[in-house]
C-alpha cells in the first residue's frame, strides 16, 4: 500500500467539486487482488483536497472512529434491474405476491440467470480476500442479498463497498444492473 502513489483527477467530472476548482487527489487506503485480471490488483481510494492532507466533502470513509479490533457485520440487499424493471418482472404489472421468492430456489422462483450471478460474485469475493458471508434470494422477485463479515471498522466498510463494486462490473457481461434501494417501486 505504500507503494502506490497518490493520483489526481478533475472533480469536476464526478461532480465532486465545480470546474473553477476541481483537482481532487486519490489516495489509496486498501490493496486487494484483482480475480478477474492476472497480476491485477483493485486499489481503494480515499478522495482528498489538493494538499493530500485534507479529506474532501464526499470523503465520509475519513470520519469513520476506525477500532481495528470491533467486528462488523453488513447486509446488502439489492435488486437486479433489467430493461427499466427489476429481473423477472413481467412487462406489465407484477409478479405473484412474496413468498416463494425469499431463499427461493428454481427456475419460477429465480429465473436463469440470477443464482448464477450470486454465486460468481460470491467466488470473486472470495478470490479477493472479502470476508463475504453468505447469499440468499430475497422476498421479492429479482431481490438478493449478500452478507459481509469484517474485523475493523474501517475494513469492514471497505470490504462492503469493494462487494458493491465487484457486482456492478460482474452484472456488466450479463446487461443486467444493480439497484440499491429497498423499495424501487415504491409500497406498490
Amino acid at each position: 500500500l505504500e507503494q502506490l502513489p497518490f493520483w489526481g483527477f478533475d472533480g469536476s467530472s464526478t461532480m465532486q467539486a465545480e470546474g473553477s476548482s476541481s483537482d481532487c487527489v486519490l489516495k489509496p487506503v486498501a490493496v486487494y487482488p484483482d480475480p478477474e485480471r492476472k497480476n491485477g490488483a483493485l486499489v481503494l481510494c480515499e478522495v482528498m483536497m489538493p494538499d493530500a492532507k485534507t479529506p474532501h466533502p464526499s470523503n465520509t470513509r475519513a470520519s469513520i472512529l476506525d477500532d481495528e479490533g470491533a467486528w462488523f457485520g453488513f447486509e446488502q440487499e439489492y435488486f437486479f434491474y433489467q430493461n427499466g424493471r427489476p429481473l423477472g418482472f413481467p412487462e406489465a404489472g407484477f409478479p405473484a405476491p412474496q413468498g416463494p421468492y425469499y431463499c427461493g430456489v428454481g427456475y419460477s422462483n429465480v429465473g436463469d440467470v440470477a443464482r448464477k450471478i450470486v454465486e460468481e460474485h460470491l467466488d470473486i469475493c472470495l478470490a479477493a480476500g472479502i470476508n463475504h458471508e453468505g447469499i440468499n434470494a430475497e422476498v421479492a422477485k429479482g431481490q438478493w442479498e449478500f452478507q459481509v463479515f469484517g474485523k475493523g471498522s474501517r475494513k469492514a466498510a471497505d470490504e462492503i463497498w469493494l462487494a458493491r463494486y465487484l457486482l456492478q462490473r460482474l452484472t456488466e457481461k450479463y446487461g443486467i444492473d444493480v439497484e440499491y434501494h429497498c423499495k424501487p417501486l415504491g409500497d406498490t
